[in-house]
């Protein structure tokens, strides 16, 4: 009997085309349903959306039925075979027993606790559709813009307390006010999507997965300061995602939604992809600038500030593509809307990601406020390993690494700051009791001294100088007196970096270092009562 019999409709399905389900074969499980559907005579309708964010049940098939899309994962392309009489079955509305299926999307657990407002639409449309895009709320927010003043659009970004989510934290309306008001006949908007953090990925999936967002808001952006040109600047190492936007660009401008008249509002923007050259400095915004302008990627002195002398001389919003992608939900629903999540001065939600020692890795989009605890234990199910996790390092290779007695913190950029830390992009990285937190700290140095543009003394120098520090503190764990001499030495190396450095690259490296040392003495051949003393007496 084929599968069609007993009245199978169309089979409608979606497989992700995000990198990470293509990492683990999403094009074959594709190629493989079609080709079943082919040799039963069963019509099918197979989407390549972008990904749900549960990246632990990659490849995530999805099939449409009369109760909504039942999700089955992770489906290898040897699944195919056994999984296509339960996909037919639900197409029919009957509920299989296959022992992949995790019943209705929407309704697992993991996407059902979370506040998705950036995410929305990913892992849900077709990217690259933009009939599919307006149908689930797109536009809305370009719309409304094309409509108001540029001032209205200044304040609704300014009112609703969006900081950039890039790391900084600096007011998104604040910047865009000073490009707005700044001298100049030219005006740029530049999206930072060099996203080069290890444990990050939002940014790629966002890319890959509802592109059109990123779009909306940049040309919302561009509207508010009188901007007629920008650019998304990506990493290399993201091929799939230059492509996708490249052909969401011309899509969007075939449409007018970008073009000589956006959007109807009589305002012109366009829009141009750029790929970068794989320097994790480039994710400096100076740096950045010196790439696109075609020269090699260093940091340059502040001031002046890129919103008054940026690209090519002229005022620029800089900002990255979360901050981008939050705008066209301000504009589409209020920024009293927006503001309502989060705590504190931090405003909206941050699409957090789970990565490293973790047993569900994935994208968690959270409002602020919500504890390390809730999101490495309550979403991330613990560690992989199944051992007790040791330390969590929140914001990036130059975050600081956090441990338990800080865990229970609320993830808010003031909260986070007053213990000297940072949520940065919201990448969180996880360690078990088996991570070594000196060689730790000793690759924080090394990643700096790699990376460094070379520019400055303190990060070119004080980064390879670090790592021979921590080298011969670990050398010499049972040599108390050399051992000594070393702490102190690296603390003032730590000091003279943070003070010193041109950019974050330098200032921040410490950050990783210190907490280190001052939470895993243990680690460094250290007592920790007395270390415990000491950082008591140092911060007083």
């Amino acid at each position: 009997m084929s599968a069609n019999d007993n009245a199978t409709p169309m089979l409608r399905l979606w497989v992700p085309r995000d990198s990470a389900a293509l990492a683990v074969g999403a094009d074959t499980v594709a190629d493989a349903l079609q080709s079943l559907a082919a040799l039963q005579g069963v019509p099918l309708a197979l989407v390549r959306n972008g990904s749900r964010g549960l990246l632990w049940l990659e490849t995530l098939v999805e099939v449409d039925t009369p109760h909504g899309r039942v999700a089955f994962g992770p489906v290898m392309p040897e699944d195919v075979a056994a999984l296509w009489p339960a996909l037919c079955a639900e197409a029919r509305g009957e509920a299989s027993a296959h022992p992949l299926r995790h019943g209705l999307a929407e309704q697992m657990p993991y996407l059902v606790l979370q506040e998705r407002l950036t995410f929305a639409r990913v892992g849900i449309t077709d990217p690259l559709s933009l009939d599919d895009y307006a149908a689930h709320g797109g536009w809305a927010g370009l719309k409304a813009a094309a409509a108001m003043a540029p001032a209205d659009i200044l304040h609704q970004v300014t009112h609703s307390g969006l900081r950039g989510r890039g790391g900084a934290a600096f007011p998104a309306g604040i910047k865009w006010r000073t490009v707005a008001h700044a001298a100049g006949e030219t005006k740029y908007i530049v999206c930072n999507a060099d996203e080069g953090d290890s444990g990050t990925f939002a940014d790629r999936m966002l890319m890959e997965g509802d592109p059109c967002l990123l779009i909306e808001g940049m040309a919302i952006a561009a509207l508010a300061v009188g901007a007629t040109e920008g650019y998304i600047y990506v990493r290399s190492e993201y091929p799939h995602a230059v492509a996708t936007l490249r052909e969401a660009v011309a899509r969007a401008e075939a449409a007018g939604w970008l073009g000589a008249d956006v959007a109807g509002s009589g305002r012109a923007f366009r829009l141009q992809v750029r790929m970068g050259a794989g320097s994790y400095v480039c994710g400096e915004e100076t740096a950045m600038l010196e790439s696109l302008e075609g020269r090699r990627g260093i940091v340059r002195a502040k001031p002046p500030l890129p919103a008054v002398h940026g690209l090519f001389g002229c005022p620029t919003v800089i900002n990255n593509v979360l901050t981008f992608a939050a705008v066209p939900t301000i504009l589409a629903r209020g920024a009293d809307f927006y503001r309502g999540y989060g705590v504190g001065r931090s405003h909206g939600t941050l699409p957090f990601q789970l990565g490293g020692n973790i047993r569900h890795g994935g994208l968690v989009e959270k409002a602020f406020g919500l504890t390390l605890r809730e999101l490495v234990f309550g979403f991330g199910g613990g560690t992989a390993s199944g051992r007790p996790v040791k330390a969590i390092q929140v914001g990036g290779p130059l975050g600081a690494y956090v441990p338990e007695s800080q865990w229970d913190v609320p993830l808010d950029y003031e909260a986070y700051a007053a213990i000297g830390a940072v949520v940065g992009h919201g990448g969180v990285v996880v360690h078990d009791d088996t991570a070594d937190m000196a060689q730790l700290a000793r690759y924080a140095f090394a990643f700096c001294a790699l990376e460094s543009c070379g520019k400055c003394t303190p990060c070119r120098i004080g980064s390879t100088r670090g790592v021979e520090v921590i080298d011969r503190i670990v050398l010499h764990r049972k040599n108390p007196g050399v051992r000594h001499q070393q702490l102190e030495l690296l603390r003032d190396l730590c000091d003279t970096m943070i003070g010193g450095s041109l950019c974050a690259m330098g200032g921040m490296t410490p950050y990783p270092v210190l907490s280190a040392l001052d939470h895993y003495p243990a680690d460094f051949g250290l007592d920790a009562a007395p270390l415990a003393a000491a950082v008591e007496e140092a911060t007083r």
